[in-house]
């Protein structure tokens, strides 16, 4: 399989079904449905023409999605034609859209990247991110997603724990600068909380405010990021705090632990301290304890190592890094602050540079070249 191939040839491809009348979603979506088909196929059938093979594939998946909308659109007419039901409440069609992906002849990983894809508007790119997955991986799982829901009625709306895990990345990816999604996120998490008494919605909508009221600070004027223990905390927005706070503290008092409930416990921490060296690190590891026993997340482990190196110490920290494996995401990055910690700004400049490498956008790069060139350099903190 020439990949290498498969990526030069699809601008041309996309070009082509634009050229023929397809809108650019509808094309991008059955080009990504070829190259599927082209991994599958072309190992033990490969092409003569390969431009050729993906244009007549890409347009026949194109002509089967047209027609496949074109049905749906002819089902959604009926159904309005018919009477209505009778009085219901208010909701947001958004919130019910994510609930209909969140189909259950999906796993719930799957309902989940199809949500993101098809609602959120994140790219498979971002949401392969998101999963610690190749983008490739991700690409499958999206398309199976889509025929397997293709021939099915939307009338089963799936559970609550799938619709939170796609708010939680929505909101994610929008905090992250990329796509500014979290203010919508936040939307919909309150919507839900007003028509679900569920302690870990609740918890979640904490989870929200309580990030989201450090966002200003996140940012210095020229765009770098300014990392926690340096942010401006007078520039944190103090009654989303407290919202989400006496939020948290309600839900705990239910006694209905969630991962959700958890991690907005720990952000609840952050908030708290009047500076960074007030934050009571000891807790916040108790609560990452928790929290890794509730999901076996390795990104819980990987914050619980920076939360045990600031508590007991930065070997600790990195004795607690070492059980984990270092491809993940961020885990150079760590790995570098723990060291300059302990003193060892060498090792520490060398791993911020490999980090910057590895950074998912440009304003995380620009910040780990900044750490590398100011160690190199001798600056301090």
């Amino acid at each position: 399989m020439n990949e290498a191939l498969l990526r030069s040839l699809t601008p041309n491809v996309l070009g082509i079904l634009v050229r023929r009348g397809a809108d650019f979603a509808a094309a991008e979506d059955a080009v990504q449905d070829a190259l599927i088909e082209a991994v599958r196929v072309w190992p033990t059938d490969p092409p003569r023409d390969a431009k050729g093979w993906l244009v007549t594939v890409a347009w026949r998946k194109f002509l089967d999605a047209t027609r496949a909308d074109t049905a749906r659109r002819r089902r959604e007419d009926l159904v309005e034609e018919e009477p209505a039901p009778g009085p219901a409440p208010a909701a947001d069609d958004t919130l019910q859209l994510y609930f209909l992906c969140a189909h259950p002849s999906l796993t719930p990983s799957s309902a989940v990247a199809l949500t993101l894809r098809a609602v959120g508007g994140l790219t498979t790119r971002q949401i392969a991110q998101a999963y610690l997955v190749p983008e490739a991986t991700m690409a499958q799982r999206i398309s199976r997603a889509k025929r397997t829901v293709s021939s099915v009625r939307f009338d089963q709306p799936g559970d609550v724990a799938t619709v939170l895990r796609v708010l939680y990345l929505v909101f994610n990816e929008g905090y992250s600068g990329d796509v500014d999604l979290a203010a919508e996120a936040i939307r919909l998490t309150r919507q839900l909380a007003a028509v679900i008494d569920h302690p870990e919605v609740a918890g979640l909508l904490a989870l929200m405010l309580l990030h989201h009221a450090r966002r200003a600070a996140r940012t210095a004027p020229d765009g770098s990021l300014v990392p926690l223990a340096d942010q401006d905390r007078g520039r944190w927005d103090t009654t989303s705090i407290a919202e989400g706070v006496e939020i948290l503290q309600a839900a705990l008092a239910r006694d209905r632990l969630g991962e959700f409930q958890a991690q907005a416990a720990i952000a609840a921490l952050h908030a708290d301290a009047p500076a960074a060296e007030e934050t009571d690190w000891v807790q916040i590891v108790e609560w990452y304890d928790e929290l890794a026993g509730l999901t076996d997340n390795p990104v819980v482990r990987l914050n619980r190592a920076v939360a045990v190196g600031e508590a007991d110490g930065p070997r600790a920290g990195l004795a607690a890094l070492a059980a984990l494996d270092d491809s993940l995401p961020r885990h150079t990055a760590v790995a570098a602050y723990l060291h300059e910690r302990d003193g060892d700004l060498t090792t520490a400049a060398r791993l911020y540079a490999e980090a910057a490498q590895k950074a998912p956008n440009l304003a995380e790069r620009d910040h780990l070249t900044r750490q590398a060139a100011r160690l190199n350099t001798g600056r301090p903190r």
